[in-house]
């Protein structure tokens, strides 16, 4: 992989998390409801990636780097409880 591509790879990551955290209004179930992946999927290949390059990484660490606040906060914030449809969707998609 040429260094190019690992710019255009980052600039594409980078705009990706720019997209989620200006539509916090789509939830992480929806995403998985529809994507098979969520911000959580996101910082957990964050975390992963870190570890393969043997960087020192918490889970929190992660996942304020994709969320862009503490987890916590986060959910506070912007993630309210999931729907009764929106359940049935996910476990609709999980079978």
């Amino acid at each position: 992989m040429t260094s190019a591509t690992t710019e255009l790879e980052a600039a594409t990551f980078r705009k990706l998390l720019e997209h989620l955290d200006n539509n916090k209004d789509v939830q992480n179930i929806d995403l998985m409801i529809l994507a098979g992946f969520c911000r959580n999927c996101l910082s957990k290949w964050y975390l992963a990636a870190a570890a393969e390059r043997g960087l020192d990484m918490t889970d929190d660490h992660a996942r304020e780097a994709i969320y862009g606040m503490p987890y916590s906060q986060w959910k506070a914030q912007h993630q309210p409880a999931a729907t009764a449809e929106q359940l049935k969707a996910f476990e609709q998609r999980q079978q």
